[in-house]
């Protein structure tokens, strides 16, 4: 059955921006006739004890899920399946290892790059964004690899224009349709699929989940709205190779929460968790807290479950919402 999810990384509190993002995810589901799932997304750092809160603070907001939670931490064999399902599609130096650092795609991309236009007539060079991968460990010999492995643990990288069927150096280029944005389009580097710590990729997790999972709504936050592309390409990259569909996926990228400064809220502002909202003024009471999130979103004052038959996606703000800090 389709489903929608929220998928939380269990760092720490959630805030307000973080609970406002969930209830529309829920939201979005229920309206459309979804499941609604919950996916922990653990595979970097953990805070002890954050899962559970985190749990608990959703619940206090009204929202509930259709099965017990997953962890990406125990999914470890779906990852390396569509490692492998890529090495046995297009060759095994589909996916290569990579001994970059952060610091060196860095300058590298502050460097001219060779296609670069120069004539004013000329059409221009499509716009890299940063960190956007030169593809510096590519073309590496075996023995070269070998020579970096003892200095360097490796990170493992698709080869994007191998896998996409395209000549060496080409840099694919992909779309994600979004309910609020329309169509965004974006180039497609040699995506990181595990980290040289050894940790999986976000961007490998979440595509490979949600297609085991049967999500075909994704609700997020629109700072992530530049990676959709990608991850569509990803996805179809996966599915391709490991002989199924690949199911379409209705993108909804809300406007975030800022602070009064105009700057994307985080728990440093303050009382921007339940537990500090209540602390600081009782008068912050769940449901107090609920219908001020509602309301940012157009929405009338109700339970959550009231609240399904007048959401409409078209209908949500397309700025941020700036919150105000009191009742």
């Amino acid at each position: 059955m389709p489903a929608g999810r929220y998928a939380p990384s269990p760092t720490g509190t959630l805030h307000l921006g973080n609970l406002r993002t969930a209830i529309v995810a829920w939201l979005a589901a229920r309206a459309s006739g979804r499941d609604f799932w919950l996916r922990i997304e653990d595979l970097d750092r953990v805070r002890s004890g954050a899962e559970a809160e985190q749990l608990t603070d959703l619940r206090a907001v009204g929202l509930e899920w259709d099965a017990a939670p997953v962890r990406q931490s125990e999914r470890s064999a779906l990852y390396e399946g569509a490692v492998a399902a890529l090495r046995a599609a297009h060759g095994p130096d589909a996916v290569y290892e990579c001994f970059c650092s952060r610091k060196d795609i860095a300058q590298a991309g502050s460097a001219p790059q060779a296609g670069d236009a120069t004539d004013d007539d000329a059409p221009p060079a499509p716009l890299r964004p940063p960190g956007f991968y030169p593809g510096t460990c590519r073309g590496l010999t075996e023995a070269e690899r070998a020579e970096r492995r003892r200095e360097r643990p490796a990170a493992l990288r698709i080869d994007a224009a191998r896998v996409a069927g395209l000549p060496e150096g080409s840099v694919p280029e992909a779309s994600a349709r979004d309910l609020l944005h329309g169509e965004v389009t974006g180039l497609v580097d040699d995506l990181v699929l595990r980290r040289n710590d050894g940790a999986w990729a976000y961007n490998l997790a979440v595509v490979v989940d949600d297609a085991a999972q049967g999500v075909d709504q994704v609700v997020r936050g629109d700072d992530l709205l530049d990676s959709a592309p990608r991850q569509r390409w990803l996805a179809a990259r996966i599915a391709q190779a490991q002989g199924r569909p690949d199911a379409a996926v209705e993108h909804l990228h809300v406007p975030l929460v800022l602070n009064a400064q105009g700057r994307r809220l985080a728990k440093r502002d303050g009382a921007v968790t339940l537990a500090d909202l209540a602390a600081e003024d009782p008068a912050w009471t769940l449901e107090a807290v609920r219908d001020r999130l509602l309301a940012s979103l157009g929405l009338p004052a109700s339970p959550l479950a009231d609240a399904v038959a007048a959401f409409d996606p078209a209908a949500l703000p397309r700025e941020p919402w700036v919150f105000p800090g009191r009742l």
